[in-house]
This record gives structure tokens, C-alpha cells and sequence, in this order.
């Protein structure tokens, strides 16, 4: 199969747009070689001063001529700038399509890809590799397009006055093309990849280390504590600097040849006077073309810009590319209903992307509609997996998870998301009003609805302190809530959306007292007549469970009810013990 060209898949996503970017490639070859008009009409002057000096008052077209050469810049500028606007409403609307389409199928991606990937790559993929094709084509393209003409028709004008002096100025200009292939080649492209691989790295630790802020300050570390973050700076750091060091001399030699156009001319003119060779009509076009050739500096600089801008987009879209590659969760061509709230997993294995151990490793377990459980066990031993490849974060490697004895696979992905709530110890909540943040369970909710789920999560305190009640927009004039009381929004949320199917992960582990006390009476509120599957450290919360599974290394290690798993002095007695001994803890308590 061929592989598209990077310029397909841009015209691709421009859709009827790219005849505008077509359009602006032929006015700004068109404004090019307009530009280059004034500087025949310049040489016309220069040649009647040459003929009359020296008694300037004989010239007669003088006017003529600088008249002409201001019109046809100004026409060459006008056409330009209708080149420019073309591409950039071309470009304009490619950029838009990137992000509109990454983010519809971003949506049908399962949540856990964002594990994967990370908040901060992914920002920048959607934002910036989106940018940077923007700019390209917006500017680059019409540029390199006015580029790759400007050296037609300055070869011809070269050519045409004095051949000897134009393959002179041409001989700089071979050896800087040259020096410029040299640094634009594969090894750029692999540079540039790098690059761009360090400047993602060091964005996504970095969005990680602004979230650990409050741990940092809390504990009272230095950046040093996050040892991914500062690797990542000096990772970045280092190859900077071996980079830049690594294209000193050809950049000196590319700016010195590129540069060194009219200092040939010069060199060669003295040479030519110092043998008496010189002549009105050699003056004439040495003058002229020491005044034309700085245009080819200007084109080369353009071509390498625009060819470092191409690699720059190129390693954009293959970003895009990893994005829109990602396959959505599959969905069957029979869709069924579950037929009641039941969970039941049968030989359930599941390991991460890019592990060699297995998080869940043949589990197995039904939970009845209407029945609380526990998820307890050690950190790392598949509680929260449980919770991720129940509701499709991520699709199982084998084994089947059923709801209400349907396959997950043949529910579709929205009455899933409609069958199941979530309340997570992190609660997120955007910067909008109380009113929207609840109002996301359930867009169609009218305002007496979300102010009676407030009522039921215990949140009537909270909106009695704030300055605009329900419709405070939090995140505004210094309005912020506790880790606790965000967790109540989050339960009113959760009440809103009414589902049959709760998961409480580790809801409760930044709750101060006061308000533990208040978020469990809304979970005992919004647990009624609901299957819960609850994931806890602390093991009071989960003694009233009607069976509790203790998980160690992504297995069931053992189960049962909170006095059974007591009696049989197994982990979770252990686990119990060591829970108790904690709490009881004093103060200036002695070590035992």
C-alpha cells in the first residue's frame, strides 16, 4: 500500500479548503516574479546616470522608470498578501479539523489510553502539532513556493545582463546549497524527532509536577523529588547543547557562502580595474548585480526554513498519526440490555501496555444485583484495575465481564456509561458553576433537581458560604473547595445521574473528619438499592460489606464477609490487625 505524502494528508483535512492553498501557491510564485521587476527598472536608471553623467539633466526617464518600479512592488505586495490570506483561511481551517477530528475520535478511545499517553503529551499533540501545521502552511508554503521561483527567474536576469558575472554570483550560492542539503537531510529529520521527543517528555512530567505541587509544599521538597521531572529538563538540556555544538561550523559556512555573493563580484571588479578591463556597461551590471543578488540570500534562508518548517510538520502529523491510529473500543453488531444490575467477571486476565506482568491474573467473581462488596489488598495489587476493565477504561486480554448477564462488549459505550457512576478519591471538578459541574451527569437536568442530589450529598453547608450559592463559578475571585468538599460535588453528581451501578474508588482517603462524617452519609444515602463495588485502605469503611475480596499481585486471595475473613487469621485478619494498631496509635506513644 502507498504511503500518503505528508502534503495528502494535509490537503486531506483542508477538504474544499485546498484550492485555497493551491491558489496561494501560484499567487505567491506569480508575487515572486513580480518582485523582480523593480530591479529591471532600477538597472534602467543606474544605466541612463551611467549615459548622461555627468549632466543629469538629459535624463528623461528617470521618473518613468522609479514610478515603474514602485507599481510593480506594490502589485507584487498586493498579490502576496492575497497569497497569504488564502493560505491562512486554508490553514486556519486545517487546524481546525485536526483538533475537531483527533477529538471525536479521541472520545471513542477507552479512558485508560490517557494512562498511556499522559495529559501533558497529549495536550501537545492535540495543540501544538496542530500549531505547527498552521504555520506552515499559512507562511511556509506560499514562501518556499515564491522561493522556488524567485531562482527561475533570477538565473534568467543573471544570465541576460552579463553571463561571466552571473556564474560568478551562482558559485556561492552551490556551495551554501550544498552545506544547506547537508544539514537538512535524514540525519535533521531524526534530530528533529529527538527534539520534539524531549519537548513532550518534559511537557508531560511537567504537568505531573504542577499537579504534585501541593505534596511538594506540604512536605517541604525541591524539584529534586521528582526525579522524572529534572531528567527530563536535563535530558532536554543536554542534547540542546550537543546539538547546537554539533551544527556550529556548518552554520558559520552556510551564513558565510550565502553571504559572500557580492564579495565575490567585489574581489573579481578589482581584479578587472586593476587590469583597466572596466567599462561603463560592466559598472552597469556590477552595480546591478551586487543590489540583486541579497534576493539570494533571502531565497535560500527561506528554502532551509521551510525545509526545517516540513520536518517540523512532518514529525506533527505522525504524532496526530499515533493519536488517530489508536483503535476505539470495539463494538459488537449485536447490541443487547443488561437485564438486571448484576457484575460478574469469569477468568478475568489483563495486563498494561507495555508490561511484563500480569495486573489481574485470572479473576473470577459474581456480584449480585443490589449487593455492596469490598475491594481491599495491598497497593498495586489490581484493585483499581478491577474497577477500570469493569466500565471499559481498557478491553481484557481473556476471560469475559458481564452486566446484568450481557458481555460488556455488546453494551453500547453510552449506556454503559449510563449504568455505571464513579466517585474517585481525586474528584475533579471544572472551572463552572456549582449548578453546570453537577449538571454534567445529566445535561437535561433542571435546577430544582440538581439542588435537591446537593441536598442528599450533604452539600447545604457549602453552598450557604459561598457568595453565589449553587451558581458560584468555582476557581473565580479566590472561590475554592476542599479536597472534601469537592468529593460532595462529586457525590451530587453522582446522585444526579441516578445509576444503577456505584464504584466508590478510594472516595474517602482525602476527607478531613468532618467532612469523612458527611461524605459517608451521602454514600450511605446514594448506596441505597445500588451494586457497589467499593475500593478502600481504610478497612472501617468496608465491615458492613456484604463479601469482601482482598486481592494480592492481581489474584483473589481470599474472600468473604468482614468477621469471616477475621476469623480465618489470614492477610486481611493481618491487614485488620495492623489497621487497628495504627488507629489506636498515640503521640509519644513507645514502640512495642
Amino acid at each position: 500500500m502507498k504511503r500518503q505524502s505528508n502534503m495528502s494528508k494535509l490537503l486531506g483535512y483542508a477538504g474544499r479548503y485546498k484550492y485555497l492553498t493551491i491558489t496561494s501557491w501560484i499567487l505567491s510564485g506569480i508575487s515572486a516574479l513580480l518582485a523582480l521587476a523593480p530591479f529591471i527598472y532600477i538597472w534602467k536608471i543606474i544605466r541612463e546616470v551611467l549615459q548622461v553623467d555627468p549632466d543629469f539633466n538629459k535624463a528623461q526617464s528617470l521618473s518613468h522608470n522609479g514610478w515603474m518600479a514602485v507599481l510593480f512592488a506594490i502589485v507584487s505586495m498586493s498579490i502576496y498578501i492575497g497569497a497569504l490570506m488564502c493560505s491562512h483561511i486554508a490553514a486556519f481551517h486545517v487546524q481546525a479539523q485536526i483538533r475537531s477530528r483527533a477529538m471525536h475520535h479521541i472520545v471513542t478511545l477507552p479512558l485508560g489510553f490517557m494512562d498511556d499517553i499522559g495529559s501533558g503529551e497529549l495536550r501537545k499533540i492535540i495543540n501544538e502539532c496542530s500549531a505547527n501545521t498552521e504555520t506552515y502552511l499559512a507562511h511556509q508554503l506560499p514562501d518556499k513556493a515564491g522561493a522556488i521561483v524567485t531562482p527561475i527567474g533570477l538565473l534568467a536576469l543573471l544570465m541576460i545582463f552579463d553571463w561571466h558575472l552571473g556564474l560568478l554570483s551562482l558559485i556561492p550560492v552551490v556551495i551554501a546549497f550544498v552545506i544547506m542539503s547537508m544539514m537538512t537531510g535524514k540525519e535533521m529529520q531524526q534530530k528533529m524527532t529527538e527534539y520534539q521527543n524531549a519537548l513532550a517528555q518534559m511537557s508531560s512530567e511537567a504537568v505531573e509536577y504542577v499537579r504534585g505541587i501541593p505534596v511538594v509544599k506540604t512536605f517541604g521538597q525541591s524539584v529534586f523529588s521528582f526525579k522524572r521531572f529534572k531528567a527530563s529538563i536535563d535530558n532536554y538540556e543536554t542534547w540542546t547543547i550537543a546539538y547546537t555544538k554539533n551544527l556550529r561550523i556548518p552554520m558559520v559556512l552556510y551564513t558565510t557562502a550565502i553571504n559572500a555573493v557580492f564579495t565575490v563580484l567585489i574581489a573579481v571588479s578589482l581584479v578587472i580595474t586593476t587590469r583597466g578591463g572596466i567599462t561603463d556597461e560592466f559598472l552597469l551590471n556590477l552595480l546591478f548585480y551586487i543590489i540583486i543578488t541579497p534576493i539570494i540570500t533571502i531565497t535560500l534562508n527561506k528554502i532551509m526554513y521551510s525545509s526545517e518548517n516540513k520536518m517540523i510538520v512532518s514529525d506533527a502529523l505522525k504524532r496526530i498519526d499515533s493519536v488517530m491510529e489508536m483503535k476505539p473500543l470495539a463494538q459488537s453488531d449485536y447490541i443487547k440490555h443488561p437485564t438486571d444490575n448484576s457484575v460478574s467477571l469469569k477468568d478475568v486476565t489483563f495486563r498494561y501496555p507495555n508490561s511484563d506482568k500480569n495486573a489481574l491474573d485470572h479473576i473470577s467473581m459474581k456480584i449480585k444485583s443490589g449487593q455492596h462488596i469490598a475491594l481491599v489488598g495491598p497497593s498495586g495489587s489490581g484493585k483499581s484495575t478491577i474497577a477500570s476493565v469493569i466500565t471499559r477504561f481498557f478491553d481484557i486480554n481473556s476471560g469475559s465481564i458481564s452486566i446484568g448477564g450481557v458481555d460488556v462488549r455488546e453494551i453500547m459505550k453510552e449506556e454503559l456509561m449510563d449504568t455505571v457512576s464513579f466517585v474517585f478519591q481525586d474528584s475533579r471538578l471544572i472551572k463552572d458553576s456549582i449548578l453546570e459541574n453537577v449538571r454534567m451527569a445529566k445535561k437535561d437536568a433542571s435546577r430544582l433537581e440538581v439542588l435537591e442530589a446537593l441536598h442528599k450529598a450533604q452539600c447545604d453547608d457549602i453552598l450557604s458560604k459561598l457568595p453565589n450559592g449553587v451558581d458560584t463559578v468555582i476557581g473565580t475571585g479566590g472561590t475554592y473547595l476542599s479536597g472534601g468538599e469537592c468529593q460532595r460535588i462529586s457525590i451530587a453528581r453522582a446522585m444526579l445521574k441516578n445509576a444503577p451501578i456505584l464504584i466508590l474508588d478510594e472516595a474517602t482517603a482525602f476527607a478531613d473528619p468532618d467532612n469523612e462524617v458527611k461524605v459517608q452519609a451521602a454514600f450511605a444515602e446514594l448506596s441505597k438499592g445500588k451494586t457497589v463495588i467499593m475500593i478502600a485502605h481504610r478497612l472501617s469503611t468496608v465491615t458492613s460489606a456484604d463479601c469482601i475480596y482482598v486481592l494480592k499481585d492481581g489474584c483473589i486471595f481470599e474472600s468473604g464477609t468482614h468477621n469471616e475473613l477475621v476469623s480465618r487469621k489470614g492477610l486481611y485478619a493481618h491487614m485488620w490487625h495492623e489497621y487497628n494498631h495504627v488507629a489506636q496509635w498515640k503521640v509519644g506513644e513507645k514502640n512495642a
